[in-house]
């Protein structure tokens, strides 16, 4: 298996989950992956994005079944404030972020910022 870029396990996993209509075990968690990984691994991954605070479990049997607390959206936020947090230079993130930006969603960010009275 071909190494995966970092946190790209967690992210499927959450796919998964976010997709579901109920929550799920890590046997269903991986299944639905449908990428070979070890129980073990899914269920490592499900440990540590519940203590992320990102899932919630709950007993079933002798395992647990999971489901997000967080929809897609409020992940990338918490992405964004993560890596705004770890730079020394916060503003200079901005600005090339800024510069990144399509014109149309320049737009649309200085339409929210119009609405929002910033």
């Amino acid at each position: 298996m071909s190494k995966r870029p970092d946190g790209q396990l967690e992210r499927d996993v959450l796919q998964v989950l976010w997709s579901a209509d109920t929550a799920l075990s890590p046997a269903e968690v991986n299944q639905r992956l449908g990428l070979g990984h070890a129980y073990t691994t899914v269920a490592t991954i499900l440990t540590r994005l519940h203590a992320k605070g990102l899932i919630e479990r709950a007993p079933a049997g002798r395992a647990f079944t999971y489901r997000t607390v967080v929809d897609e959206t409020d992940f990338a936020l918490r992405r964004i404030d993560e890596v705004l947090d770890a730079t020394s230079d916060r503003q200079q993130v901005l600005v090339r972020f800024v510069g990144r930006l399509s014109h149309g969603e320049a737009a649309r960010i200085r339409a929210l910022l119009d609405e929002r009275g910033a």
